[in-house]
């Protein structure tokens, strides 16, 4: 139930058209909808400003299919299902024909909220340190765009040829939040950590071979960074970092 219908559910009670009681039937379904193999939140948006994420990596297709259709006719803002593949999609264009598929990102998505205002004086910045990080940064790009924030990025610029991330230093000066990814030895995000006073987010890659251990020797590298302001969040999580970094790019 979005705020709309809500002060719309409000107003019909106030002015006599619907009873006590089927004002609080419909409040009773403001929850989550229950659907046999999923109980879908549609109070997020009310709580969280988006609706529920969708995730889609181990659910069937017609599963994320039904659920990105439920969470379409119950909300309004940008929707998306992370770690989808080109299955997952099919489906869900039998019932959301304008839903999008981005590959690299591995992401399903919606935008359609035409309220967002995107600040420019205030960006998030995404630098990786190889290209082949590149599919995690997507995910964290297309994230915090959908949740209605200016994104940049900067692709390969990582600390085996440093140069190239001093190349971006306007870049990286002007960002109001960082998110940094790496896998082998993760050091990037260090390295950005003590050229910038905004907050950093690292994400560990699971790129690499060998010691790198599928992304656990780059977050712990993160995890021990020196450089003051530096977080990190799990292997892989682009999701995750431009969640964090939506949140803290609209702080004021």
């Amino acid at each position: 139930m979005t705020k709309v219908e809500i002060t719309r559910l409000l107003q019909e009670y106030k002015m006599g058209m619907i009873t006590e009681a089927d004002a609080v039937d419909k409040i009773a379904e403001v929850p989550f909808e229950e659907m046999r193999f999923a109980e879908v939140d549609h109070h997020r948006e009310l709580r969280q400003g988006m609706p529920e994420v969708i995730y889609a990596a181990g659910k069937t297709p017609e599963q994320v299919r039904d659920i990105f259709y439920s969470l379409y006719t119950h909300s309004e803002g940008n929707l998306m299902a992370t770690r989808a593949e080109r299955e997952h999609y099919d489906k869900v264009q039998e019932k959301v024909p304008e839903a999008v598929y981005d590959e690299t990102a591995r992401m399903i998505y919606l935008d359609r909220d035409r309220k967002v205002k995107r600040d420019e004086s205030h960006k998030i910045l995404i630098l990786t340190a190889g290209t082949s990080d590149i599919p995690v940064a997507e995910e964290a790009r297309l994230t915090a765009y959908l949740f209605g924030n200016c994104v940049t990025t900067c692709y390969d610029c990582g600390v085996a040829g440093i140069h190239r991330l001093f190349a971006h230093l306007p870049a990286i000066k002007e960002a109001n939040v960082l998110v940094v990814i790496a896998g082998m030895e993760g050091a990037l995000a260090s390295v950005v950590g003590g050229l910038t006073d905004k907050p950093v987010i690292a994400v560990p890659t699971s790129v690499g071979y060998g010691a790198s251990f599928h992304g656990v020797a780059a977050l712990l590298s993160m995890l021990n960074s020196c450089a003051m302001g530096v977080s990190v969040v799990n292997i892989d999580n682009g999701f995750g970092a431009g969640a964090l970094a939506s949140k803290i790019n609209k702080l004021r």
